[in-house]
């Protein structure tokens, strides 16, 4: 979002209904379409807006965004709060992201001072080692605003490759650096995402490149090929190694997406098939045979195995799977043998405890692993080299979230990085000969008096089907429950993503204004194992948004807040969370904030990323998915003659996630279909995709808009503009 400039209105701010509001841009231009899925009829009224080339529909979302953004920007209380975000980020004099640590201990990592918009990546050689600038995506190419949305260390350390892209596309040139001399080498990897994978020899790099760079071309992403680049030789003849093509008997599907890389430890190459789908389709075969043609690739792991990570070292593959396990097991097998159906049990399922399965890592010593309560209570284990059982690792204080980074499986090293709701994230150096956890901070310390007395309770929810839903709540000490306080409550709900604890000033200043930041851990998410993720997929995905509803609903029967002081917000694929909450009880929430949100999913395979998202949603090509993606359709929920609560709706025109007709659609739809005095606001940015590669201060006034109209709608008296009463 732009530079956020206060226009003063003649008279004042009248904003106090949302017939003012609606009747300064134009209603959506419309051409209704229809389809018929299974005998059942659906009318489409906005079908056209989804061609973003069409004049008619820039000119609309044009009008709409400058309205939106003059709205916005008048707020009283906004430029406070971006004020506040910036003074508090000042207080980090650095801050370390992403940390790789290589064979050679040199560190790679994400760098941003006060002055950075974007992360730069540095180096250093250990610990204590001088820092080194790599690259400073700010300083690449005058003119233009890049940022870096990935990078890869080469085992060894002594070279690194990483992407950059322009204005949120997170498509763009792969680069390659020697890290002695800091100096590109001259082949740049185009339409690729990231920096790639290094094989073992540390002169070869895996990437999986799009066909075009045409992000609403449906080709772009269809049948992609993996390939390998040897440095010192050109691009245009780098070697297909993975892809349908190549190996047709796989059943590799046109929107997997194939990746093949050699592991060193298991001395095997593997061939991943990738999509959202969070159960593992992996093949192997011999390292020596990657570069050849006919690869010998035979099954390593099939979706039915539910197998959603593995780690290795030079004798065994750890996995965890979920196959008869609701909250997960971690297993071994060997791997010079692999057989999921021989292997053993190393971790059993715990009665109250889910494995995080992104947090597994291998050391010369044995495996580390996490697992959480709830999502919000996480532990730490280890299981020594050859043995069997678990150890609980006594942490150095308590953690809502941990996050593990190693060397390799040839060395000790591991560090542990915990985190909270109100405590920033510390790292620590374990030693297991010492069982101590030695402190290593990169980034800066800082101080948070603000937020000193804020209270985090944790309880749990009945909802609609009487399962207990957590709920975490951050407000101030000494909160009134007389149900006068505005609640932001985010949630997400997709994919097994978990909301962990995670320290974020911009959201604590919500608590700071005197209100709720609450955070409902709804089906769909991973909080408490694959089990709580699969009652939130697909048939099931009512219990996503019905889970929302009912912790919305204990606020208020408990006196922490009142139907017209709840605002709702979550991004992406949790746009179909706030989209069916705000359709299916209107009346309960004052404000609704989806972002870049995913709110018309009948049609999200007719956009470029929508076909790789079938396994979590599902496909209208089948009756009973067909059933519930119409169920999820918040677009589709709207009804004429409602009231709905005040409704800020916004996308990213370079998206290359949620394309931005998705959330044009369903704006141009609830303006039309809202009886209320509520405002609905549609804001596209024109500089922006899907969030990530935002510049800092972009981040801060987005974060600054959602508060600020949330605060304005639930009535809370510093955001009023010019006292005129919200309807």
């Amino acid at each position: 979002m732009k530079h956020p400039v206060l226009l003063p209105l003649l008279g004042g701010l009248l904003m106090s209904t949302a017939a003012l509001a609606q009747s300064s841009v134009p209603a959506a231009p419309t051409g209704p379409a229809s389809d018929t899925y299974f005998g059942v009829k659906v009318d489409d009224p906005y079908r056209n807006l989804e061609n973003l080339q069409d004049p008619a529909v820039a000119s609309w979302m044009k009008a709409q965004s400058e309205y939106a953004r003059r709205t916005l920007d008048a707020i009283p209380g906004r430029q406070g709060l971006i004020d506040k975000m910036v003074e508090i980020d000042k207080r980090k004099a650095a801050r370390v992201t992403d940390l790789r640590v290589a064979d050679n201990d040199r560190y790679f990592y994400y760098k941003s001072r006060p002055q950075d918009q974007q992360p730069k990546l540095y180096c250093r050689d250990g610990y204590k080692g001088q820092e080194v600038l790599l690259f400073d995506p700010e300083a690449y190419e005058k003119g233009k605003v890049y940022n870096i949305n990935g990078f890869a260390p080469s085992p060894d350390g002594s070279k690194v490759s990483f992407g950059i892209s322009e204005k949120g596309s997170e498509l763009g040139n792969t680069l390659i650096m020697d890290v002695k001399t800091r100096k590109l080498f001259p082949e740049q990897i185009p339409l690729n995402r990231g920096g790639g994978e290094w094989l073992p020899d540390n002169q070869t790099l895996a990437y999986l490149p799009y066909n075009n760079g045409d992000l609403k071309d449906m080709a772009a992403r269809q049948n992609t090929q993996c390939r390998l680049h040897r440095l010192g030789t050109p691009v245009a003849q780098d070697q297909v190694v993975f892809s349908s093509q190549l190996y047709p008997k796989l059943g590799i599907k046109p929107s997997d997406y194939p990746y093949a890389g050699i592991d060193r430890d298991t001395k095997q190459a593997y061939g991943f098939l990738y999509s959202v789908d969070r159960y593992l389709n992996v093949f192997y075969a011999p390292a020596a045979t990657l570069t050849k043609p006919n690869i010998p690739w035979q099954p390593l792991f099939r979706p039915a195995d539910e197998v959603t990570n593995f780690v290795t070292d030079e004798q065994h593959i750890y996995f965890v799977t979920s196959r008869n396990t609701p909250r997960q097991k971690l297993m071994r097998m060997p791997a010079a043998r692999p057989n999921v159906a021989a292997a053993e049990v190393l971790v059993p399922e715990s009665a109250d405890e889910s494995i995080m399965d992104e947090q597994l890592k291998t050391t010369k010593d044995g495996v580390y692993f996490v697992r959480s309560r709830n999502g919000v209570e996480a532990r730490l284990y280890f299981v020594p080299r050859g043995g069997k059982a678990a150890q609980e690792l006594k942490l150095p204080r308590a953690a809502g979230r941990i996050e593990l980074t190693n060397k390799n499986a040839q060395s000790s090293d591991v560090w542990v990085t915990l985190g909270g709701w109100t405590t920033d994230r510390q790292r620590y150096r374990y030693s297991p000969a010492s069982r101590q956890f030695t402190p290593e901070p990169l980034s800066s310390e800082a101080q948070y008096p603000e937020f000193a007395g804020l209270v985090v309770e944790e309880v749990l929810v009945p909802s609609h089907d009487g399962v207990q839903v957590p709920l975490s709540l951050i407000y101030p000490k000494g909160l009134k429950r007389d149900a006068s306080a505005p609640v932001l409550m985010v949630g997400y709900g997709a994919y097994s993503v978990s909301m962990e604890p995670t320290f974020m000033p911009p959201f604590l200043l919500w608590a700071q204004q005197g209100g709720i930041l609450a955070c409902p851990h709804v089906r769909g998410g991973g909080e408490l194992g694959e089990a709580w993720h699969k009652a939130g997929q697909k048939a099931t995905k009512p219990n996503t948004w019905k889970d929302l509803i009912a912790c919305a609903e204990y606020l208020t029967k408990n006196s922490y807040t009142a139907p017209g002081k709840i605002a709702i917000n979550g991004g992406s694929a949790g746009g179909i969370l706030i989209g069916r909450a705000m359709t299916e009880r209107p009346d309960l929430f004052a404000v609704a904030i989806p972002e870049v949100g995913c709110l018309n999913p009948v049609r999200m395979e007719n956009s470029p990323n929508g076909p790789v998202n079938i396994p979590e949603f599902g496909t209208m090509t089948k009756e009973d998915e067909a059933k519930a993606l119409l169920e999820m359709d918040a677009y589709h929920h709207l009804k004429p003659g409602t009231q709905y609560p005040a409704t800020l709706v916004t996308a990213g025109f370079n998206d290359p996630r949620v394309i931005a007709w998705q959330p044009a659609k369903f704006a141009a739809r609830l303006q039309a279909s809202n009886a209320g005095s509520r405002p609905v606001l549609f804001f596209t940015d024109y500089e922006a995709g899907h969030g990530m590669g935002d510049s800092r201060l972009k981040q801060f006034e987005s974060i600054a808009d959602l508060m600020a109209f949330g605060l304005w709608q639930t009535g809370a008296p510093a955001f009023q503009p010019d006292k005129v009463a919200v309807k």
